[in-house]
């Protein structure tokens, strides 16, 4: 006889208290952590082996009692099968036939709270959630938030409760929910003009971004070797505490180290242990090779606990300092005691780098390993070409049938890695095994808990602010208060905002801090004419076209208003800038998408780019471009504006800069020898030339409508 199990293969059959809530063919990881069906708490780790994945669970007590076994066979269902083709095809591919660890947990989160709403209405059972509650949820759902998008993404996971009741061998009976027959614009939130995800956060202030990035460089460049060699040291005195055998010659070469220090009343090596001062019973023992018998014999016979907190001393590793600020030691000696704390920033500022100069994703950063980035083969002629990163992606990763493919994808197109992001991947290599991932938990957290994969996000975040705290310690310290990176104005910097950062200073200031112009002009070279990590633009791509629109939309309107207001503006594009800036209201209300910054780059007529070091607009046309003349691109390389070119535009107000930057030259050529003193008059002679043939050419919007 033929089941309904054979006849529709997608439904699916009672599960056993026993039977694994993950089944076999989806485990990729941890299958030891399998849970059964009947357990209060369903792991999610054997689902994925994402580097940078926590452990996520379902935990059904946050789910009413009266609704646990109904809501935790759908959720079974979910997780073991997959929606009906038919049911995709007919909502245009909007839901997924699988979901992610992360959706699968926040999706049955959502249920729970649904349950709990529906208890508190004195409904017991799915079966009497008919099409009037359904509705009124809805309702409740569009009255009580305010982000569109995170009220859709609820209301399509109740769609999705109902379609997994429907592949149940005993379904609840919960109704078709009406956003899914009638459409869910009435249940949602009125539309704003953010467009989710990571555009919608706010990059990084160019204050707190650029001496952070300097700051992070600089431990990269100037302190990993000395670091990295006192870690090792560090890490050789505390194996030699460990294993130091009891001879007499170790309690011999213990006095002669102590006895000096005790006779002098010196400082005794000390080391702090929750909070209060104590004898670094570990240093001594392994710079003296004392076993840890000789060393009590010593702290009993001389009381050095006591001492110790009277004249707490140092702990210098016997290491030389190679590194430099200013020309001078970064440090005389480098502690024993901050040898873990200082490894630490190191291993955060080789994160920072990574992920502003890249333009990865932070999953993407946690889940590069060692290996990833080689030294690229020179060619027969001796030409060197880039260095290029290898990795997975995790965001976009599907697998053949479109799901989500949780433990990622590598890219078909290579990273291509400046010399900064090199250096850091090199020096990530230094501080993991061979093959390991580059910031690999147990490796970066020695003093922690264990765990696996890489480091998590969460913890990231909190050590971007210790390094951050840290950096402006030793800049105060070491007398550069240039490098103190300010607070950020919208918050913590977190770990998601240094794509968009990235785009952002590309967009708007790819020459502008000088410790960094030329690597943005670097980014945007090879981000633009190399295919960066896509074969389309997609991606970061996305973020510089949308930051690019919206700096040159912050341009048109200052024009139009300087224009307005009776200003005036010359140069070879003069009369174009103007018209544009007539019609600026081209952007006024426009939703800036990655679709409409495309078709906006597309306008050359609208596009007005600012150029604040040079003091000038750039009013872009391909066929007039001098910056790159060889190989016309869709915008200006802002780092070579050239004097001359067909597409500058000069404002009043330009000019008057252009005056004050004169004037401050000429102050430095006050005291500046003859012959340097004499180039820097002529140059501020040259910059008031141009600001007189402004004043003398310059036309008003005035002037050119009569």
């Amino acid at each position: 006889m033929t089941t309904a199990l054979e006849l529709d293969p997608y439904l699916l059959p009672l599960p056993l208290p026993t039977s694994p809530v993950i089944p076999t063919a989806l485990v990729v990881a941890h299958a030891h952590l399998n849970s059964a069906y009947a357990d209060p708490v369903w792991l999610m780790a054997p689902l994925t082996d994402k580097p940078s994945a926590s452990k996520l669970a379902v935990h059904w007590k946050n789910c009413p009692a009266v609704f646990q076994d109904e809501v935790r066979l759908i959720a079974w269902n979910m997780i073991n099968g997959q929606l009906r083709p038919t049911h995709l095809k007919a909502r245009g591919n909007r839901l997924r036939s699988r979901l992610s660890p992360v959706g699968t947990v926040d999706t049955v989160r959502w249920w729970s709270h649904f349950a709990t709403w529906l208890t508190k209405r004195g409904i017991t059972s799915l079966a009497d959630c008919d099409f009037a509650v359904l509705h009124d949820y809805g309702m409740h759902l569009r009255d009580k938030y305010t982000s569109r998008e995170y009220v859709k993404k609820w209301l399509a996971a109740l769609t999705r409760l109902w379609a997994f009741d429907q592949l149940s061998a005993r379904p609840a009976g919960i109704a078709r929910p009406p956003w899914d027959e009638l459409g869910a614009d009435d249940y949602l939130p009125s539309a704003t003009s953010t467009t989710g995800g990571e555009n919608d956060v706010e990059p990084l202030a160019e204050q707190t971004m650029g001496p952070l990035l300097v700051r992070a460089i600089r431990m990269i460049d100037d302190f990993a070797d000395d670091i990295l060699g006192a870690w090792d040291e560090s890490q050789q005195l505390v194996e030699a505490a460990r294993t130091n055998p009891t001879t007499p010659a170790g309690r011999e070469v213990l006095m002669a180290y102590l006895t000096p220090l005790l006779n002098e009343h010196a400082p005794l090596p000390s080391s702090m242990n929750q909070g209060k001062t104590s004898l670094a019973r570990q240093y001594i023992s392994g710079v003296t090779g004392a076993s840890r018998a000789d060393l009590e014999w010593a702290v009993q016979r001389h009381d050095l606990v006591a001492i110790v907190g009277q004249r707490p001393g140092p702990c210098p590793l016997d290491i030389p300092v190679t590194g430099l600020v200013d020309g001078q030691p970064w440090r005389e000696k480098i502690d024993f005691n901050e040898v873990a704390s200082l490894r630490r920033h190191l291993g955060t500022a080789a994160f920072i780098v990574l992920a502003f100069l890249t333009g990865m994703r932070p999953d993407e950063v946690l889940g590069l390993r060692s290996g990833c980035c080689p030294d690229p083969t020179p060619a027969k002629d001796g030409t060197v070409g880039r260095h290029l990163i290898r990795g997975h992606e995790y965001k976009t990763a599907t697998d053949e049938d479109g799901n989500y493919a949780a433990s990622g994808a590598e890219r078909d197109v290579p990273w291509v890695a400046i010399t900064p992001v090199v250096r850091s991947i090199r020096v990530l290599e230094r501080m993991v095994p061979a093959g390991h991932l580059l910031l690999d938990h147990d490796a970066h957290d020695q003093c922690q808990r264990s765990d696996t994969g890489s480091l998590k996000i969460s913890g990231l975040r909190t050590r971007i602010e210790d390094f951050i705290a840290w950096s402006n310690a030793e800049a105060e310290a070491q007398g550069i208060t240039g490098e103190i990176i300010p607070p950020d104005p919208h918050g913590n910097v977190g770990t998601e905002r240094f794509r968009r950062s990235l785009a952002w200073h590309i967009a708007r200031r790819p020459n502008g801090l000088v410790a960094l112009a030329i690597q943005y002009g670097h980014l945007r070279t090879t981000f633009v004419s190399e295919g960066y990590a896509s074969r389309s633009r997609d991606g970061i791509h996305e973020l510089i076209d949308m930051e690019t629109v919206l700096a040159v939309a912050d341009t048109v309107s200052e024009l139009h208003e300087s224009l307005e207001a009776g200003e005036g503006v010359s140069g070879p594009a003069a009369r174009r800038a103007i018209t544009t800036a007539t019609h600026a209201a081209l952007f006024t209300g426009t939703v800036i998408t990655a679709t409409t910054a495309r078709r906006l780059l597309a306008n050359e007529d609208a596009m007005i780019y600012d150029n604040p070091q040079a003091l000038v607009l750039c009013h872009y046309r391909r066929e007039q471009a001098l910056c790159h003349r060889d190989d016309a691109k869709d915008t200006p390389s802002l780092d070579h504006c050239v004097p001359g070119c067909g597409n500058i535009v000069r404002t009043d107000q330009h000019a008057a800069r252009l005056r004050q930057r004169a004037d401050t030259i000429d102050k430095r050529a006050a005291a500046t020898p003859q012959p340097v003193g004499d180039r820097l008059r002529t140059n501020a002679n040259i910059l008031r030339a141009i600001a007189d043939h402004h004043d003398r050419t310059r036309i008003t919007r005035q002037e050119t409508a009569a």
